[in-house]
């Protein structure tokens, strides 16, 4: 029963999590809000290939008397390694995070993209220099 019910739902869920991932890269500047709205758009892929790969009346991939229909679980394992590269990844991103806020002590995108990195100097006064 309740799956019939979630089964007309399902792709709803899967555009709510994405929308709301997008909708949270796009409308914040923390970098760290923008990392998690990403995390929330790969969930919501991965939803995707998990509601995707049921299989109605069948049964799991072992041998079994009176099953007459198995579910592919290649699938499942695509998402527990695309899960672990997830986790790998946000590690990375988090790592690069706090090397920006270490060196522009901010993590505000916009406030970043204004400044420069300490003791760096831009290309303008680079040219100034030598004219």
């Amino acid at each position: 029963m309740t799956h019939q019910i979630l089964q007309g739902y399902q792709h709803l869920l899967i555009s709510l999590v994405m929308m709301t991932g997008l909708y949270v890269v796009m409308s914040y500047d923390n970098l760290v809000k923008k990392l998690i709205g990403v995390g929330l758009m790969q969930a919501s892929v991965f939803i995707f290939f998990i509601f995707g790969a049921q299989l109605q009346g069948g049964g799991s991939p072992v041998i079994e008397t009176g099953v007459t229909g198995y579910a592919n679980p290649l699938p499942h394992v695509l998402i527990l390694t695309a899960i672990v590269v997830n986790v790998a990844a946000t590690a990375l991103g988090l790592a690069l995070i706090i090397g920006i806020d270490r060196a522009f002590t901010s993590l505000d995108e916009a406030a970043i993209s204004k400044r420069e990195l300490p003791g760096k100097t831009s290309r303008t006064q680079q040219q100034e220099r030598k004219s």
